[in-house]
């Protein structure tokens, strides 16, 4: 055998005169081979210098112990924590991962989900609840997917068969987080979001029904949906200032646009958290990385992620597993709010 060329499962089955599915099952120590044909082929793997990758072992056990992740934008910090903390807890299990970054697009979703499928991955996990579209048209995709292998959403819901949701307390802690603001006398409250994903909308109902609770009637244009960085954000919260002077507090989805409205605060001369507070979500190192420090809705990343692994390996295991958990989040008060 020439040692100089790539060495396949092919080649080894070949030599040794048995199916790949026989490889496979040597490879992975399955008692249903003969000590004679397990030797054979060990000895030729062996001289042949054949390293076999996950698709070689997965053949003769039906499982490829590997798992799919899918996230739109591994530049999204709450999205890098989350894949980091998966993979981490898979390796422990002996799995190894596919990553795919889709973007935000729903085709570019549709269609890195499709290609996660052909992959023969064991599962297919969600990162992020941009997958979850408004309609069940538009969620088919997921619904066929998890026909194939179970799906895991990391926060983010969808009902099916076959698919397990972990999820952050959304909109409880933003009701929470605005209804503490309005008890301390801040009725002019912006709401920054994203896009319309599963938990931004959660959080939107959140905030609308802390006002509602108290009897309180919110402006609709103070919720602002977009989906930049932080000197963009700066920008557009200071055009918007001209025209609503009476901001009295920003609660944002997550950090970076958090971090966009205290530059805006600062640069337009209010004192925060005197005239103006800010709450941001996820808690990440942006919080800590700006003067004041920021407040933030800690949704807790690394137990949902913990929480994703150990229901995936029961699923795996054919153990019952709840189809939907939640995680309490909780809030994290710094110096951009009076607490």
């Amino acid at each position: 055998m020439n040692k100089k060329k790539q060495i396949t499962i092919y080649d080894i089955s070949e030599e040794a005169g048995v199916s790949i599915a026989t490889v496979s099952r040597v490879l992975n120590d399955s008692p249903k081979v003969s000590r004679k044909t397990k030797e054979r082929v060990l000895d030729i793997i062996q001289a042949s210098g054949y390293e076999p990758n996950a698709f070689a072992r997965g053949l003769g056990t039906g499982s490829m112990k590997t798992i799919g992740i899918l996230c739109a934008d591994v530049a999204d910090i709450y999205l890098a924590n989350a894949v980091s903390y998966l993979e981490r807890e898979l390796r422990k299990e002996g799995f190894q991962t596919v990553l795919n970054c889709t973007g935000y697009s729903y085709e570019a979703k549709k269609d890195g989900v499709k290609r996660m499928e052909n992959q023969r991955v064991d599962a297919i996990i969600l990162v992020g609840s941009q997958y979850i579209e408004a309609t069940e048209r538009r969620n088919q995709y997921i619904l066929d997917a998890a026909k194939q292998v179970p799906v895991m959403l990391v926060n983010g819901y969808l009902k099916g068969n076959n698919i397990y949701c972990i999820l952050s307390e959304d909109k409880e802690m933003f009701f929470e987080v605005t209804g503490q603001l309005l008890d301390r006398g801040r009725k002019n409250i912006v709401f920054l979001m994203r896009e319309e994903s599963y938990s931004g909308r959660k959080k939107k109902e959140g905030y609308q029904a802390a006002y509602a609770e108290r009897g309180l009637v919110y402006d609709p244009e103070m919720i602002i949906q977009f989906n930049e960085k932080i000197d963009k954000v700066k920008g557009l919260l200071i055009e918007f200032y001209q025209e609503h002077p009476q901001i009295d507090a920003v609660v944002a989805t997550d950090d970076e646009l958090a971090v966009g409205a205290l530059k805006f605060a600062l640069q337009s001369g209010i004192e925060i958290p005197e005239k103006m507070e800010v709450v941001g979500c996820n808690n990440s190192v942006l919080s800590i990385s700006c003067y004041p420090e920021l407040s933030s809705v800690d949704n807790m990343c690394e137990a949902l992620c913990v929480t994703v692994v150990a229901s995936l390996m029961r699923v795996l295991e054919g153990s019952e597993v709840p189809v939907r958990t939640m995680i309490a989040s909780e809030f994290v008060a710094r110096g951009t709010t009076n607490n």
